[in-house]
């Protein structure tokens, strides 16, 4: 079907009128404009829809009639939902262009095959001789195919010449020492480009997809690659080993490892750029295993440092305890919770509003994860002895205001930071602990006395991530009594009258889910609460009175944000801790 055909079965089916479909087929197009499928092209001319009033015939909406037309079911590709490897092999790059199909799903006995002209099918036969599997057509947006051709071809390419070539000048791909003496060269051969646009692509793939961190895993055919996205790991690709090792030895060469150290764990950073152009950190761990180096990329984005508290979901009553704690002049804070629970995002986003032109804000951190301007950081240095305590003593020579403490792991560092407090400084640190009262048990166990704990400690503040619901899909439901019960057990909190269930879209790529949301359980050391810590401190007893001066616990925090309709009371199970039994 040509640009014409379309217009004549759009004003067939009462979506256009007739006028504009004379325009449109009227208007002269560029050779670039000629060569677009034609629902691209229609779709840009932002038509209303005549079926559906107040609603724009994008490329989407056209795809979805298009499918409707012709009896197709619609399909939209989720790459990460697709396996490129196996997509590629069953039909070549040229004959997919030239039909202008793709390949999206690969199955013990057919192949799904997404088309944008449901009406040409002299390809289906020649498909099934070659896979030797039923062809089931699919309608699906042809940007998408066109891209994702692309995209999945140029991937494939690139790997099929990395495994093939095996550098051009037969170089063992294990001696790195080599490897980095070809990536100096000025000329690089076709391999070394095509390790370099692996890279590249998974980089700007888990841009894309908003990962926040990318795992480079070695197995023993195999090596996989997945993202955690939104706190849930998903599979990417699988990488052939020879094509992994070689894709960890280019990211070692960009963050400046030891490339031929493959016996010890190192640390590595990146700074690079989104497609948007937006600057992004990269933060590289690898730790060898059985099967080789693994890899872990954590990705720092620096806008979360524009993001107010209300964006983190520290909001009302939690937001005004903490600012109040944050606003002290002296004393320390502490932020608890597991990795990945948005503990640093918390610190960054406090330090930079309190990182005035009046005040002094140092910190002390291993590894220095977003480089801010407004404040002095400095990075723990392990090997030449500059460890957490020798950090936040030599801040003290530094004039500080307001010390910020990467993590607090030992007697030394806690010791330091509680004499930074007492001598009239904010110290704002971390903790590994489930909760805000288990903080106080943490620094008794690790040797700080309770009076020196009543005297420094201003507060605690536990937090986690819940996945939000997509606005786009949740739907509403009846309240699940028995779920609501077990996240406010074993108080008893009244039930709304309904909540809400992910359904999925394409919005969120149909887990119902869409960014996180931050819980917080805040602990402020009020008189009352200080007198209940002593060297064997009843945390239960503590927890009780926190409560009765107004501390929510992680999972009330949470049951407050089921009730408004931001996540689900599963997800709430999922990352908090049980609470025990009230006495």
């Amino acid at each position: 079907m040509g640009l014409r055909s379309f217009l004549d079965a759009l004003v067939e089916d009462g979506r256009i009128e007739q006028g504009d479909a004379n325009i449109i087929a009227g208007t002269t197009r560029s050779s670039e404009q000629s060569k677009q499928h034609p629902l691209i092209y229609i779709g840009e001319q932002r038509l209303n829809d005549l079926k559906n009033p107040g609603q724009v015939l994008d490329e989407e909406l056209l795809t979805l009639w298009l499918s409707e037309k012709s009896g197709l079911p619609y399909y939209h590709i989720d790459p990460l939902k697709i396996n490129a490897a196996k997509v590629t092999d069953v039909i070549s790059f040229g004959y997919a262009k030239r039909h202008g199909i793709l390949c999206v799903e690969v199955r013990a006995d057919e192949v799904v095959i997404a088309t944008a002209q449901p009406y040409v099918t002299e390809w289906i036969d020649s498909v099934e001789q070659i896979a030797k599997r039923h062809v089931t057509r699919v309608v699906t947006k042809p940007s998408d195919i066109n891209r994702y051709m692309a995209e999945f071809y140029s991937l494939a390419n690139s790997v099929n010449q990395a495994v093939q070539e095996e550098f051009s000048q037969n170089v063992n791909i294990t001696n790195f020492e080599q490897l980095l003496e070809m990536e100096k060269a000025s000329d690089p051969d076709a391999n070394d480009n095509a390790i370099i646009n692996i890279v590249d692509w998974l980089l700007q793939y888990a841009f894309e997809q908003r990962a926040s961190d990318l795992h480079i895993e070695p197995r023993r055919e195999y090596g996989r690659v997945r993202f955690r996205i939104d706190g849930v790991l998903q599979p990417v690709y699988q990488l052939p080993n020879k094509v992994m090792i070689a894709v960890t030895s280019r990211l070692k060469i960009l963050s400046r490892m030891n490339v031929a150290e493959r016996r010890l764990p190192q640390d590595g950073r990146i700074k690079t750029k989104t497609p948007q152009g937006n600057e992004v950190e990269l933060r590289l761990s690898t730790l060898p295993t059985a099967f080789g180096e693994k890899m872990v990329i954590r990705v720092f984005d620096p806008d979360v440092l524009l993001k107010s508290f209300a964006e983190l979901g520290l909001i009302n009553e939690d937001h005004n305890r903490w600012q109040k704690l944050i606003g002290n002049p002296n004393g320390i804070v502490l932020v608890t919770g597991p990795t990945g629970s948005g503990k640093t995002t918390t610190l960054y986003t406090s330090l930079k509003q309190l990182a005035t032109d009046e005040v002094n804000v140092s910190t002390i951190e291993d590894p220095i994860e977003m480089v801010e301007d407004s404040f002095n950081q400095m990075q723990v240095h392990q090997q030449i002895g500059l460890d957490f305590a020798t950090g936040v003593r030599t801040l003290m020579r530094q004039d500080p205001d307001i010390i910020m403490v990467g993590e607090i792991r030992d007697f030394e560092t806690a010791d330091m930071a509680m004499q930074a407090a007492l001598t009239g400084h904010l110290v704002i640190s971390t903790l590994h602990t489930n909760d805000s009262p288990t903080a106080v048990s943490r620094l008794l166990d690790l040797g700080i006395p309770y009076y020196l704990i009543r005297a420094t400690v201003l507060g605690v503040m536990a937090q986690r991530l819940v996945r939000r619901l997509c606005e786009n899909c949740k739907e509403k439901i009846p309240v699940d009594n028995e779920g609501w019960q077990q996240i406010t057990a074993p108080w008893k909190v009244t039930a709304p009258e309904f909540i809400y269930k992910p359904v999925g879209c394409l919005e969120c790529r149909n887990t119902g889910y869409h960014g996180r949301e931050g819980i917080y359980e805040i602990l402020v050391m009020s008189p009352e609460v200080k007198g209940l810590i002593e060297s064997n401190t009843d945390l239960a007893q503590l927890r009780q009175q926190a409560m009765r001066e107004g501390m929510r616990t992680l999972r009330l925090s949470g049951a407050q944000k089921v009730a408004q309709g931001l996540t689900t009371i599963e997800e709430v199970l999922r990352v908090t801790p049980e609470q025990e039994k009230a006495k």
